[in-house]
This record gives structure tokens, C-alpha cells and sequence, in this order.
């Protein structure tokens, strides 16, 4: 089997985003191999115009929808989350790091519950700062939305194109 077809089949089969390290020891390929391989999928799949995508965010590999192609997935997907959890998921990311209490102004104390389940889900980090908490999104949040970058400026960007491009197909 070929290397590239061993890793794009990783990436695939994968429930999590991989590491290089992580494709290396499943399959026995070098490092370099790994690399090369996943730079030749990403460029692949860019340039066939697919609907999916190789995301790389912090190092951390995975197969994602391509964002332009989200707005069809609910023709035939249930959503994974309530819409009011992933409201504050959108505002804890676009405002991150937020401070827990100023959330619950914000969004009420329904919030409470929405970011017990948005840690559990891994999507936010929770550090306790006095007698709140001080809230930002994780590596598996950018993963998982095809964000393609884990830094704050990154995030906020990504999510005011995604609100314009909402707008724009209304």
C-alpha cells in the first residue's frame, strides 16, 4: 500500500485529530514519509476542489468538512449540539479568554450547564480565577470546526467570516 493511501486512510478512520507521531507508531512510517505525504493530501484535496479537507490545527491532523460546504450538511445531519450551547460556544470563542461570570450576564445562567457540557465535549478549557472561572476554546474546538489555527486573533477572524458568509445566504 502506498504511504500516502496509509495516512489518508488514518486520517479517515480517526475519531480524534492525529499527530505526526501518532500516524508514525500506527503505521511504521518514517517521520519524513508522514510528513510528505500529508503536505501531498492536503494539496490534493485543495486542488480537486473537495468538500472535505485536511485540517491542521496546532500540529493536530484531521479530515473536516470544508466550511463553504457546512450549509448543505444540515439537509442530511442532525446537529451535534442545541443551538443555544453552541451560542455560547461562539461566545466564549469569540471573545475568549471570557471570564465565566461575565458569560452568565451575558447568556443567563443557562450557561452554566452549556459550558459543563462544552468541557466535557472538549471544545472549552475552564481555569479558575478567583470565584469564577476564566473560559477559552481548545485545540479540539479549531479541529472540529476547521478552523485552521489555535490563536485567539485566528478565531475571532474565522467566526466573523463565517457570520458575513450566513448573512450573505440569507
Amino acid at each position: 500500500m502506498e504511504d500516502k493511501t496509509m495516512v489518508e486512510a488514518a486520517l479517515f478512520a480517526a475519531t480524534d485529530s492525529l499527530r505526526v507521531a501518532d500516524i508514525v507508531s500506527r503505521t511504521g512510517l518514517d517521520e519524513a514519509s508522514v510528513r510528505y505525504a500529508l503536505k501531498d493530501l492536503k494539496m490534493e484535496y485543495d486542488m480537486r476542489d473537495s468538500a472535505i479537507i485536511i485540517s491542521d490545527a496546532g500540529g493536530e491532523y484531521r479530515m473536516v468538512l470544508r466550511p463553504d460546504c457546512k450549509k448543505f450538511t444540515g439537509m442530511f445531519a442532525r446537529p451535534d449540539m442545541p443551538a443555544g450551547v453552541m451560542r455560547t460556544l461562539s461566545t466564549i470563542a469569540y471573545n475568549q479568554p471570557v471570564m465565566q461570570s461575565k458569560l452568565v450576564a451575558v447568556r443567563g445562567p443557562r450557561a452554566y450547564d452549556d459550558v459543563h457540557t462544552l468541557i466535557d465535549m472538549g471544545l472549552v478549557h475552564a481555569r479558575p480565577v478567583g470565584q469564577s472561572k476564566e473560559l477559552t476554546t481548545t485545540p479540539k474546538f479549531s479541529e472540529q470546526f476547521g478552523v485552521g489555527s489555535t490563536k485567539k486573533a485566528d478565531i475571532k477572524k474565522w467566526i466573523e467570516e463565517q457570520a458575513n458568509a450566513q448573512k450573505e445566504q440569507s
